[in-house]
């Protein structure tokens, strides 16, 4: 569990329902269902409309990410890799088969397999970068529906807040509805600016970087069976590894 992200969200919303009630404001007057609704399938129609379907749910699936995101195993994939090398330059490569057996991970069973199979380096290098840079596109254009969210979000809200000064002109002879319609209209405000700055804009952010920290690590076990399959010292593979681990 990632706590800064539940922690910055919690800190968020304090601030915003504290800073209402210090103000002499009722928290209740914040819950507009009919605010909400307009932004919130306003913003997910817009975002469908300019995304693919499988980027749509992709991006959906990666929310849980925030939370609980992917383990960074990169100091212990560098000690793996370095002591195939060692095995690879003492016994050779074929020896490496029971170790891409057990291992989990699929891109770096594909490296492993490259290598075994005596792929040159270049080769090797070539695969691998064509694997990473299409997952990389693959996750960037997940990660982009939260960025639109961000973007659209706001505008969705002044889009409510219009109707809801709509049906306030509308009632102007029924004073009992006034109130309700102007609550929409600055609700809807509140909540485009809060969905887009507290949480779509912020969620995006936080997903790049952890596509950026993946891809570094494709990155490092390509350099790494570049290494082994160039038949270098385990101390010049090793020193490669270190580097995407600063």
């Amino acid at each position: 569990m990632d706590w800064s992200s539940l922690a910055g969200i919690v800190l968020a919303l304090s601030g915003i329902l504290l800073g209402q009630a210090i103000e002499g404001g009722k928290i209740a007057s914040l819950l507009q269902p009919a605010a909400f609704m307009i932004v919130l399938l306003g913003t997910v129609g817009a975002v469908l409309l300019q995304t693919r379907p499988q980027f749509f749910l992709q991006g959906v699936r990666m929310l849980k990410w925030v939370f609980q995101p992917p383990i960074d195993d990169r100091e212990r994939l560098s000690r793996r890799i370095t002591n195939w090398s060692i095995i690879a330059r003492k016994d050779g490569v074929l020896l490496l088969e029971n170790h891409m057996r057990a291992e989990p991970d699929p891109f770096v069973k594909m490296a492993l397999r490259l290598v075994i199979d005596g792929t040159p380096p270049e080769k090797i290098r070539d695969i691998c970068n064509v694997d990473i840079n299409r997952y990389e596109s693959a996750q960037r254009n997940a990660v982009k529906i939260w960025e639109a969210a961000g973007g659209y979000a706001p505008t969705i809200g002044i889009l409510g807040a219009v109707l809801g000064l709509i049906h306030v002109m509308e009632n102007l002879s029924d004073p009992t509805k006034l109130g309700s319609g102007i609550a929409v209209a600055f609700v809807a405000t509140i909540y485009g600016v809060g969905f887009a700055n507290l949480i779509f804009l912020p969620v995006a952010n936080k997903l790049k970087a952890l596509v950026q920290i993946e891809t570094s690590r494709r990155e490092m076990v390509a350099e790494g069976m570049v290494g082994i399959a160039n038949g270098e010292n385990h101390k010049i593979v090793e020193e490669r590894l270190n580097a995407y681990l600063r």
